[in-house]
């Protein structure tokens, strides 16, 4: 078509919207990746939750793989991660051309199913070492990807590294959240002007100070906590440090509805799989199993695992328990 006959027609003022249409993004108007991480950080810290696979890495794959939900995929088919069809897929079908002409990928209902299947995607027994690694070795998920065949481009963990460490996304894998201004790349700061959350390093005490000046505390000098206050609930904290309910509740084995006792320990970052310098410990008369998680800093499913134990099971006075996996 002509610029001369598009400026008769007064269709050259729509040649933007229509370019931008034509490339699967709804309106015209890009999502940034700030948009995108505001719009899908809690369903990636949820799927890190119940699969295990760092949120960090979550983001930076869909931001990648669908140009920050602006791809045709992601548009016409909801699929975040670049999914291709294979024997046993059964769902809707989406043709792009990739490495071959019209390669066939994965059509989900809504983007949430695309989520979902990408957690499920990554467990199959390709990807099992991953899942070795430590939930915030982002590099060793980045370059573990590439290994396993996720992706053939040589460049794809160096990629993703750099979306991780630009918008700071390996802050949502240690429990802290990330926000944007509504332009620029920065993460939002608190009323002061100061960063909503600081992290200890060498040279820091044992205790900073969040919010309302209340002590954050460090268990076994790496996983920070604070101390409940009379009448506090869950709710409470989590609106303090800035985080979901649900995801406080999670870390430490709790009703996210729940009230708290005065100087109960509440950790504001997850418990690990094992304690770093115990095997085990003796339980105290009228203990529970999930007193000792929060006593040792040690995830509670763990610790049921450890000693073949369920959840709620009792703990005898005196009994050893195992904080870490016994040897054999």
């Amino acid at each position: 078509m002509k610029i001369q006959h598009l400026l008769k027609t007064g269709l050259l003022a729509l040649l933007p919207v229509l370019l931008a249409s034509a490339q699967g993004i709804p309106g015209g108007s890009a999502q940034t990746p700030q948009q995108y991480i505001e719009k899908w950080k809690s369903v990636a810290v949820k799927k890190m939750q119940e699969h295990g696979i760092p949120a960090s890495i979550t983001l930076a794959q869909g931001l990648l793989e669908s140009r920050n939900g602006n791809s045709v995929l992601a548009t016409e088919g909801n699929n975040h991660f670049g999914i291709k069809c294979t024997s046993d897929w059964t769902g809707g079908k989406v043709f792009h051309d990739d490495d071959k002409k019209n390669d066939c990928f994965r059509k989900y209902r809504n983007a949430d199913q695309s989520f979902e299947d990408h957690s499920k995607f990554l467990e199959r027994p390709r990807y099992a070492q991953l899942f070795e690694l430590k939930p915030t070795d982002y590099k060793g998920w980045a370059h573990g990807l590439k290994k396993c065949g996720y992706a053939t481009d040589p460049r794809y963990p160096s990629k993703l590294i750099d979306l991780i460490e630009r918008y700071q996304l390996d802050n949502l894998d240690k429990g802290v959240d990330v926000s944007y201004a509504s332009k620029g790349d920065a993460p939002s700061k608190a009323p002061s002007g100061k960063p909503a959350h600081r992290s200890r390093n060498s040279n820091d005490d044992n205790t900073v100070t969040i919010g309302n000046m209340r002590p954050v505390e460090l268990f076994d000098g790496r996983i920070k906590f604070v101390r409940a206050r009379k009448g506090e609930t869950v709710k409470d904290i989590a609106d303090e440090i800035q985080q979901m309910p649900g995801l406080v509740a999670n870390w430490n084995d709790i009703a996210k509805d729940g009230s708290l006792e005065e100087g109960q320990v509440v950790y504001i970052q997850p418990k690990r799989n094992k304690n770093k310098d115990r095997e085990s410990c003796i339980a105290d008369k009228g203990e529970t199993l999930w007193g000792i998680s929060q006593r040792y800093g040690v995830k509670l499913n763990k610790l049921a695992k450890y000693n073949n134990m369920g959840i709620a099971d009792p703990v005898q006075a005196g009994q050893k328990v195992w904080l870490r996996r016994p040897r054999k």
